[in-house]
C-alpha cells in the first residue's frame, strides 16, 4: 500500500477553492435557469390565449355608431376644454374615454393577418372617427367664451 504524500498548504488552498468555484457556478446556473423559468413562465402569452374570439372581440368594436359616436363627441368636447384651459391631466381624460381604439385595434389585427375587408372596415371607421373628432372641436371652438390661450 503506497502511501499519500502530505500535501502543501498552499496546495489544498487551491484545491477548496477550486471545489467552491465549481460549486458556486452549478448553483449559479441553477439559479439562472430557475430565473429565467419563472421569467418565461409569467410573461408566457400564448397560454390560454383564444385566438378567435380575441380576433372576434377586435372585429365587433371596429364598427362606429350608436352610442361609441356619443361618446367621441364629448371626449372632443372634453379635450377642447383641456387644449383651451392649458390641462394635460382633462386632456389625458379625454383621451382614456375617447373610443377610438376600436378602429385601431382593427388596423393591427387586419396587418397583422393580411384581412383586407377588416382592413377597410378599420379605415372607414377610423375615417368616420377623425371627421366627428374634427367637427365636434370646430363647433367647440366656435362656441366657447374662453378666447385667449391660458
Amino acid at each position: 500500500m503506497a502511501k499519500k504524500k502530505p500535501q502543501d498548504p498552499k496546495d489544498q488552498k487551491i484545491e477548496n477553492i477550486s471545489k467552491a468555484t465549481k460549486n458556486t457556478r452549478g448553483s449559479g446556473l441553477r439559479f439562472l435557469a430557475a430565473l429565467r423559468g419563472l421569467f418565461r413562465e409569467t410573461l408566457n402569452i400564448q397560454e390560454g390565449t383564444e385566438y378567435e374570439e380575441t380576433s372576434r372581440g377586435i372585429k365587433r368594436d371596429i364598427d362606429f355608431h350608436g352610442h361609441n359616436v356619443w361618446i367621441l363627441i364629448f371626449s372632443i368636447f372634453i379635450a377642447s376644454i383641456g387644449l383651451n384651459t392649458n390641462s394635460g391631466a382633462v386632456i389625458v381624460g379625454a383621451m382614456l374615454i375617447s373610443p377610438l381604439m376600436g378602429p385601431i385595434l382593427g388596423l393591427g389585427l387586419s396587418l397583422g393577418t393580411y384581412d383586407v375587408e377588416t382592413l377597410k372596415r378599420s379605415l372607414k371607421s377610423f375615417g368616420v372617427m377623425v371627421v366627428v373628432a374634427i367637427l365636434t372641436s370646430t363647433v367647440y371652438f366656435f362656441l366657447t367664451p374662453l378666447q385667449g390661450a391660458q
